[in-house]
């Protein structure tokens, strides 16, 4: 008897799983094996499914109403204690945020009810429920926040319509553009975005409860109640797909990687566009640095920080995929490594979306050096469009064009500022109207297609981008 009782001191005998095993585990595979450290996050989501599995269970005869009433009143005490930072996690004993809840439980209401709770369910369709609920209630706050940057593009684009700044390809001066308009190439990005979530939303959430642990459950259980009392939108109808999948873990990092790579682009042009070098915007101390050497120094960590997180949530997407790839069917221990990635990114992703929006909402432009780091050789495609107009094949004005723009760079003037004999000299066809192609403003104006750089177009994506915003 000694020697049994021995045998049943060990770690495994308090986890959901240790009747079949007598002996006791590694203390080193016990921390391996424990996620309650960062599982916690889902205390809420698994108690609500508990709920919502002791009431299925009650309907089916098989937990009485005072044996439900006390599994309910006992999991809203757990929740209360989690809640108000009460909960006690026993270390070696509470191996996941599922056999935290339920010991606590069996403290509560005594183990001979609280033990029923789980009868026909399996950890792993139970975790498979809780992550899908915290991650649909997650991404409905990162919708928010997402929807939040949008409206104050969408608001400054408004308010900032007129200034003119020059539009860059290869990192060099291009063609004139309106402020508003390289607002709106983001905002257009990030509206995509928006919609994709949308539809990762839908994608997760399905409910897996009722799967069992891969072949469903024994006792005719209500998936569709259990699924519309928390909010399902419908079920995963495969009990092994139900338990075996992380496409939802994976495709929200996917999503979210997209996003962080246009986040990352924005706060690349940002930290160029607030360097002294150009100065067209300054960013607000409130997401700014300073140097511990050079007192004069005002660093744009908020959006260097938004860059580089970008590779952690690529990272972490990369990660779970390569663990995901070679598991066989159905549940392996493996899948435990999409949780804490999972939670991470989540909070990488959530987080990065409000201080972009925190740094748009509060920067302050500098228009005079956007207009002053405009030089008339960005016209050289209006000549062109110039000559166009006069019935000259483009090919030809192409050319025609690159020869004002080596006259003026061989003769130190600037192409607005070549006489109009200059001119002439390098095609006849070159009227005394000329000179109003050297118009920033008319320049961009002339951009009026759908799409374009012109204010009126800029005021139509305007309105696109607030209609892409209702849900």
């Amino acid at each position: 008897m000694a020697g049994q009782a021995a045998q049943n001191s060990g770690p495994s005998k308090n986890m959901l799983w240790g009747g079949r095993f007598t002996g006791g585990l590694d203390p080193l595979m016990v921390a391996y094996n424990e996620s309650i450290y960062y599982d916690r996050a889902l205390y809420s989501q698994d108690i609500r499914g508990s709920i919502a599995w002791a009431r299925a269970n009650h309907n089916k005869g098989i937990l009485s109403a005072d044996e439900f009433s006390a599994i309910e009143q006992g999991l809203k005490q757990v929740l209360e204690e989690w809640r108000d930072d009460r909960f006690e996690i026993k270390p070696g004993v509470d191996e996941d945020i599922h056999t935290a809840n339920e010991r606590r439980l069996g403290e509560i209401i005594g183990t001979g009810i609280a033990g029923k709770l789980h009868t026909g369910r399996s950890r792993n369709e139970q975790v498979a429920t809780d992550m899908r609920l915290w991650l649909r209630d997650e991404l409905r706050k990162i919708e928010g926040f997402l929807t939040d940057l949008l409206r104050v593009i969408a608001s400054r684009a408004e308010t900032e319509i007129e200034h003119v700044m020059p539009g860059y390809t290869h990192l060099q001066r291009a063609q004139p553009i309106l402020w508003s308009h390289w607002m709106l190439s983001y905002g257009l990005f990030f509206a995509n975005d928006l919609q994709r979530l949308r539809e990762v939303i839908v994608r997760v959430n399905r409910s897996p409860l009722g799967c069992g642990a891969l072949a469903g459950n024994p006792f005719g259980i209500d998936r569709d109640a259990m699924a519309e009392e928390l909010g399902f939108d419908g079920l995963i109808y495969n009990s092994m797909a139900g338990v075996a999948d992380r496409d939802f873990v994976v495709e929200t990092m996917q999503w979210g990687s997209q996003l962080m790579l246009h986040l990352s682009r924005w706060a690349e042009d940002l930290i160029i566009y607030s360097s002294g070098e150009f100065s067209f915007v300054k960013l607000a101390d409130a997401y700014s640095t300073g140097s511990s050497l050079m007192p004069q120094k005002k660093n744009p960590d908020s959006l260097e920080l938004i860059r580089g997180k970008s590779g952690r949530a690529f990272g972490q997407m990369a990660g779970l995929m390569m663990t995901i790839k070679g598991i066989p069917s159905t549940y392996n221990k493996d899948l435990q490594e999409s949780v804490e990635p999972m939670l991470d990114h989540v909070k990488t992703v959530g987080d990065s979306i409000q201080i972009a929006t925190g740094v748009l909402s509060t920067l302050t432009i500098q228009p005079k050096n956007m207009l002053a780091a405009l030089t008339p050789d960005m016209l050289a495609t209006d000549l062109a469009d110039y000559l166009v107009r006069k019935g000259v094949p483009f090919r030809e004005t192409h050319h025609i064009s690159g020869q004002v723009v080596a006259l003026a760079e061989k003769t130190g003037t600037p192409m607005d500022k070549l006489s109009f004999e200059q001119l002439q000299g390098v095609d006849k066809r070159f009227e005394k109207d000329i000179v109003d192609t050297f118009d920033y403003q008319r320049s961009v104006e002339m951009r009026s297609a759908k799409g374009g750089t012109s204010k009126s177009c800029v005021l139509e994506q305007i309105e696109v981008l607030k209609k892409s915003l209702a849900s």
